[in-house]
């Protein structure tokens, strides 16, 4: 027996599951989680003093790798000067401030300290900005465990929401509507039958929810032209794209301007912190100028705040971006290229510094698509890359993350793994 398999049978007899996100149990890849105790740049140590290429990145944060100097020092100077006010500090607005110069369709913002709680905030926002009831989402993409967005879709592309979690009320849910991702026919068809009660579109710019699934030409602009037609407001959810698919999130990768956007991960560089803002006409129906309520006493935490500071400058100032894009872009075109020469059923989607193996016939364009992934062959794999000392994610319908800390070794030996991963 492992030592991580002590530790987790000592977990699940405290922890709900053993863990405290049900994704880290490995209930879709079969076997038992590895715990860790340390992290470095693009390396995880296991309890096993084990180090593993880390393709998690704490699902995304992680964009300088872990542990950066720069970051370390700028949270433990933090920390010395108290842990949290429950007051306002200057380091809300110096982040802030950074935070609009890398998406300027950011007028005003407000911190928070999760994506779900950003993604709640500017659902509750739009519904008191447009005295509206209805909101749309798509079937694939995930805004948090928030019970209005945590639906599934129903019998059929116009039906409404159901829920998706016991303990969620129909009466919530039937005011979410479900429709598919990447169909411009099925959300004119909808937007026409309900478009004037709609308070807002929310997507995954590009999905990382279902795995990594891109937006077919034309999809981001059809959802601004109907949010616009209908006066509805168009959310981005970049809580996972957000920093990661371009410095300025999707919207500046596709040129659609959001009314609001959500940002987390990246922001914190590892703490807790996230953020939801946009045009300033719709921020400032928040209270205290406005009527919609919304607070946090951890946020703007002073620690999060300083992380994220030096997250974003030294992301900025080293062309951290840049670096991790190129290396998710050698790693995903060798890995498609013995796919496609050894006859694979396989296919590697990516987008800037996100990437996901699906096992599938062709490229996944939506929910129902990746579900045709064949689970138990990624199970095969992700093992046999773990024994090789790679870290992905544990799940076929997750994304996979880059620092711009994985160098050339780290790109080498893990396109050396995929090939024998891939050869069983």
């Amino acid at each position: 027996m492992t030592h991580s398999s002590d530790c987790f049978l000592q977990a699940q007899e405290i922890l709900v599951g053993g863990v405290n996100s049900p994704v880290r149990a490995f209930k879709a890849v079969g076997g038992n989680p590895i715990f860790f105790k340390q992290a470095k740049g693009p390396y995880l140590r296991s309890e096993e003093s084990q180090d593993y290429i880390d393709y998690v990145l704490s699902w995304g944060p992680m964009i300088l790798g872990h542990a950066d100097e720069d970051v370390v020092v700028a949270v433990q100077q933090a920390v010395a000067n108290g842990l949290s006010f429950g007051a306002p500090s200057v380091l809300e607005t110096q982040l802030a401030r950074l935070v609009q110069s890398f998406v300027p369709s950011i007028q005003k913002l407000r911190f928070v300290n999760s994506g779900t709680e950003a993604t709640m905030s500017a659902i509750r926002l739009a519904r008191g900005a447009t005295k509206r009831k209805l909101i749309v989402k798509f079937n694939g993409c995930y805004h948090g465990h928030v019970d209005s967005l945590l639906v599934a879709a129903g019998s059929g592309a116009l039906t409404f929401g159901k829920p998706d979690s016991e303990g969620i009320l129909d009466d919530v849910a039937k005011h979410t509507v479900v429709l598919e991702y990447n169909d411009r026919a099925g959300v004119g068809d909808f937007f026409r039958f309900k478009g004037d009660q709609v308070a807002a579109v929310i997507v995954e710019p590009v999905c990382g929810n279902m795995g990594v699934v891109l937006p077919q030409d034309g999809f981001l602009a059809t959802l601004r032209q109907l949010c616009t037609r209908y006066q509805a407001l168009l959310i981005f959810d970049e809580v996972m794209t957000g920093f990661r698919v371009h410095p300025g999130g999707a919207q500046a990768l596709y040129g659609i301007e959001p009314d609001l956007t959500c940002l987390g991960k990246v922001l914190g560089g590892g703490m807790p912190c996230a953020a939801y803002g946009g045009k300033a006409s719709v921020m400032d129906h928040i209270a205290p100028i406005g009527g919609v309520y919304q607070a946090g006493t951890l946020s703007g935490n002073p620690v999060a705040m300083a992380a994220g500071i030096a997250t974003l400058n030294k992301y900025r100032d080293t062309h951290a971006f840049e670096k991790a894009a190129r290396a998710t872009q050698t790693i995903c075109e060798a890995v498609q290229d013995h796919l496609s020469h050894h006859h694979i059923e396989a296919h590697i989607q990516y987008c800037g510094t996100m990437f996901t193996l699906f096992f599938s016939k062709g490229p996944i364009v939506h929910l129902p698509s990746a579900k045709k992934s064949d689970e138990k062959r990624f199970s095969v794999f992700f093992h046999h890359m773990l024994e090789q000392g790679i870290y992905m994610a544990p799940s076929q319908f997750e994304s996979n993350f880059l620092s711009s800390m994985h160098t050339e070794k780290e790109i080498s030996r893990t396109i050396k793994a995929f090939e024998k991963s891939l050869s069983f």
